[in-house]
């Protein structure tokens, strides 16, 4: 309960800002930590995940609104957008399209939630140094901030820098560690209220309102005006939400499901926009405060959303006695507690392979440089390359020599011997990317004579191309004119279905083809007997 509460009061501030830099009323962003995260946190398959809003879902809410023309303060248009994105999100929940995140590396989600970690640093500089970077870009307001060192407000300072001292002292004694943000958020207010004098605190955003979330009615009219831009902030809710499954692991060591967390922020969007709230999504700063103050079950998260409405409804004004510098202190606690537990993972990709290292660059990269929903597409898109490289590198031809009973390994030959018969095996996928290389490595039959080749496919060739059918029908045409046999073995029933739809069992010829079985090497010695036959049937028709 207390990781609830301290989310649930860390909500207020932070809410309110972040609503406030979207051009909303500040208690949207109140309302946005209620209902929409108390639904989240029952549904969500992360179950630390807090659902809220964030300043990536309000700016691109803003932006939404004014390209639609519609005003920021309707009221009704806020939760027909709110419910709109809480449709599409529940639609791609449902359809299972949260299996898109199997198609992002480690490398690029490690660059993704650095980024969004970085993000969160940058996005409080004002709040903890007082002073205002004019760049636009995330990686540019940190630069800047550093490079104008001279103009950050004294007290300002100094109150962030009492509150990470607070956490860090709290978090050394051990009854306290769980306790570290709420111990450094009372400590700080409290030491700020009496010593820093004139410094700004939440109530100089807005007013905290004494009163529970409001049933707002979704104005029909603004639907087809919000449609289009409903799916761009659902796209960035997703894409944060898709980095904290990896930066937070569940507790009791169950498996995340990016699909469930779509629906579940889905209904948590259906639901807040009948509430007042903003669109809202999984918000790794705010589950980075959970965690921070002990979360181990759902029941935090909804806590948090029980917390913050009781907050409000019985001390509201208070709460906005908390200073920003004490916010942006916490805050940059948790961007540095959440880079720190990326570090294992950027060691291991920067030592994996180039590729990965310059994957999870260019996601970062991207990540702090455009929309969040054009960084995770492209890091997809990177993952999905780096799968392709590493799959046409995979595949090889290697040659099983029999000695015996046995069957040892050897490198493949350039050109296919005389007088015997040859038995490869190639590794691979037949992922058109391959075929390149299972060509290149394919021996050549000019000038051969009594020979015949055998090539295993058991385990292999899982998802053949009409490369790979093109490929083999070639060679399997020169060899015949070369006076080869070619006999296929280990073939599993989708490669013989798929040789027989597109004419190539015809040409290789239905007794050459040789299915898997489930002894292991019995289709490798029945298919070297079917060669040896056709070898036989050579000879004798030579003689």
């Amino acid at each position: 309960m207390s990781s609830g509460f301290v989310t649930g009061l860390f909500s207020i501030p932070e809410g309110m800002a972040y609503a406030s830099i979207g051009g909303f009323a500040a208690p949207l962003g109140l309302w946005s930590g209620v209902v929409p995260t108390i639904v989240g946190s029952m549904l969500a398959r992360t179950v630390l995940m807090v659902t809220t809003l964030t300043s990536a879902i309000a700016l691109s809410s803003q932006s939404v609104m004014a390209a639609a023309g519609l005003d920021p303060g309707d009221i009704g248009a806020v939760a027909t957008l709110a419910v709109l994105v809480g449709l599409i999100m529940l639609a791609m929940g449902l359809l299972r399209m949260g299996s898109v995140m199997a198609f992002v590396s480690t490398a690029v989600m490690t660059g993704f939630t650095t980024g969004i970690a970085v993000q969160i640093l940058a996005g409080v500089v004002t709040d903890a140094t007082g002073y205002s970077p004019a760049s636009s870009n995330t990686v540019g307001k940190l630069v800047e901030a550093v490079a104008h060192v001279g103009d950050w407000d004294g007290p300002t300072v100094a109150v962030a820098g009492a509150t990470v001292g607070v956490w860090f002292a709290a978090r050394q004694v051990r009854r306290l560690r769980a306790l570290a943000t709420l111990v450094a958020l009372i400590v700080a207010s409290v030491a700020a209220f009496l010593v820093a004098g004139d410094i700004e605190t939440v109530a100089d955003i807005a007013a905290v309102p004494r009163s529970l979330p409001p049933f707002t009615l979704p104005d029909l009219s603004a639907f087809p005006a919000l449609v289009t831009g409903a799916l761009a902030v659902a796209l960035v809710a997703l894409a944060q939400a898709a980095g904290i499954s990896a930066a937070v692991a569940n507790p009791d060591g169950s498996r995340s499901d990016a699909s469930k967390d779509f629906a579940a922020q889905g209904a948590a969007n259906l639901a807040g926009g009948f509430f007042g709230a903003l669109p809202t999504g999984g918000s790794l700063s705010r589950t980075g405060v959970a965690t921070s103050a002990g979360a181990r079950t759902r029941w935090s998260g909804i806590f948090a959303g029980l917390s913050l409405g009781l907050i409000v409804l019985l001390v509201g004004p208070v709460a906005g006695e908390i200073p920003m510098a004490v916010i942006g202190g916490l805050m940059l606690i948790i961007g540095a507690e959440i880079v720190e537990g990326r570090l294992a993972d950027i060691r291991l990709v920067a030592r994996t392979s180039t590729a990965s290292l310059a994957a999870m660059v260019a996601t970062f990269v991207a990540t702090t440089a455009l929309p969040l929903q054009q960084a995770i597409f492209i890091g997809a898109a990177l993952s999905i390359v780096l799968t392709a490289v590493q799959n046409s590198r995979a595949g090889e031809l290697v040659e099983l020599v029999r000695e015996g009973d046995r069957w040892h390994v050897d490198d493949a030959p350039a050109t296919l011997p005389s007088h015997r018969t040859t038995v490869l095996h190639y590794s691979g996928h037949g992922f058109f990317a391959e075929i390149g290389r299972l060509d290149e490595e394919w021996p050549e039959t000019a000038g051969v004579s009594d020979a015949a080749l055998v090539v295993s496919a058991r385990g292999s060739f899982g998802v053949p191309s009409a490369t790979f059918l093109k490929m083999l029908g070639r060679r399997a045409n020169e060899m015949s004119e070369d006076g080869v046999a070619l006999v296929i073995c280990g073939v599993p029933p989708r490669l013989r279905d798929l040789l027989e739809r597109t004419g190539a069992l015809t040409t290789l010829g239905p007794d050459n083809v040789i299915a898997a079985t489930g002894t292991l090497m019995e289709s490798v010695e029945r298919g070297f007997a079917r060669a040896e036959e056709l070898r036989a049937g050579m000879r004798a028709r030579e003689e």
